[in-house]
């Protein structure tokens, strides 16, 4: 238990750290009205990305008390991409409209989530400090308050569907927004090159998985398709926190092994703690089958960014000089910060 306690620890203090230099600057550089305050300058957006197991959702958590306890005692917001999946009765509609393709037969991938509706809550959290903001339109008599939204994956035998104001309220003033989930930053690339490396030989995924047979090459170019309205999203964003070294391609980095695992050990863990139920273990696999796509072809665009289709121009992200890599090995221990 120490030892667990000592590797969050590890790993939080050089995040939160990070955090607060990035908003210090933030609140330095943002002038409103000619005056540069806590309270009138927009929240900093921070962007939290790892891939299945390697701990995100837990550190995010811990990451928001660290911030709002002394000494920082900031007004933090947390986020989940997959709070803002389609309702159930949306999803099913893509599943049947995109039969043949298994990225899309259920959530998780770009092109499940309602991208207006984040969109939406965005703006409403960049503008919360603001004197003029009157907060959601759905949030009569709650005073500003802006209510998050809240993606029950229990309903429908594990499907799940969103359930009508059941989230957190945030009020103002809102110094931090953390948003967290597995394809944050993840960009669109081009058709060719998707071509290129979906033919090639994926040495790390030898007796794992094998692309080719488990996927069709339009699959995987309908996701990039569907990642061009994301571009929204990573547009708000001030900073970038990434988990896991998936921001270098196995097996100098993470292997694409280890998703499996800490994926497989996070079901494990749950199911002693609810007598049982969850996933088997082939359901896991067949679960994180899905999402390795996603961190071959696309994960790329966290520090390289897009090419715009019509300039033809490379568009870097916004959080390049504010980005932070998390390394950390089998066991999720701390290897290595390092910024970009």
């Amino acid at each position: 238990m120490q030892r667990m306690a000592n590797s969050i620890v590890a790993k939080i203090q050089p995040i939160a750290a990070h955090v607060r230099k990035c908003l210090d600057r933030h609140r330095t550089g943002v002038v409103v009205g000619g005056v540069s305050t806590s309270t009138s300058v927009p929240p900093l957006f921070v962007a939290f990305q790892g891939p299945q197991g390697s701990g995100k959702t837990f550190l995010t958590s811990h990451l928001s008390k660290v911030l709002s306890a002394a000494p920082h005692n900031l007004s933090v917001a947390v986020l989940s991409i997959d709070d803002l999946y389609l309702p159930h009765d949306e999803l099913v509609r893509v599943a049947q409209t995109h039969p043949n393709n298994l990225l899309l037969s259920g959530r998780g991938q770009p092109g499940t989530h309602d991208v207006p509706l984040g969109t939406k809550l965005l703006q409403e959290l960049k503008a919360i400090n603001s004197s003029s903001s009157l907060g959601s339109s759905d949030n009569a008599g709650e005073s500003r308050g802006i209510r998050l939204p809240f993606f029950d994956k229990s309903l429908y035998s594990g499907q799940g569907d969103r359930v009508p104001n059941a989230g957190s309220i945030v009020r103002p003033p809102l110094d931090v927004v953390l948003f967290e989930g597995w394809c944050v930053g993840f960009c669109s690339s081009d058709p060719a090159g998707i071509k290129c490396r979906f033919s090639q030989r994926i040495p790390d995924l030898e007796g794992i998985l094998d692309l080719q047979t488990s996927f069709k090459e339009e699959d995987i170019l309908q996701i990039n398709e569907n990642l061009w309205e994301y571009v929204a999203w990573w547009e708000f964003f001030d900073v970038f926190v990434q988990v896991g070294s998936t921001w270098v391609k196995p097996p100098d980095a993470t292997p694409y092994s280890l998703i499996y695992k800490w994926r497989l050990q996070q079901e494990h863990n749950m199911r002693a703690s609810n007598g049982g139920k969850g996933m088997t273990d082939e359901q896991v696999k067949t679960f994180v089958d899905r999402y390795i796509p996603g961190y071959v072809f696309f994960s790329d665009g966290i520090e390289h960014g897009y090419v715009d289709p019509v300039s033809g121009t490379r568009r870097l992200p916004p959080w390049l000089g504010s980005g932070l890599k998390i390394s950390i090995d089998e066991e999720r221990n701390l290897v290595s910060v390092d910024e970009f």
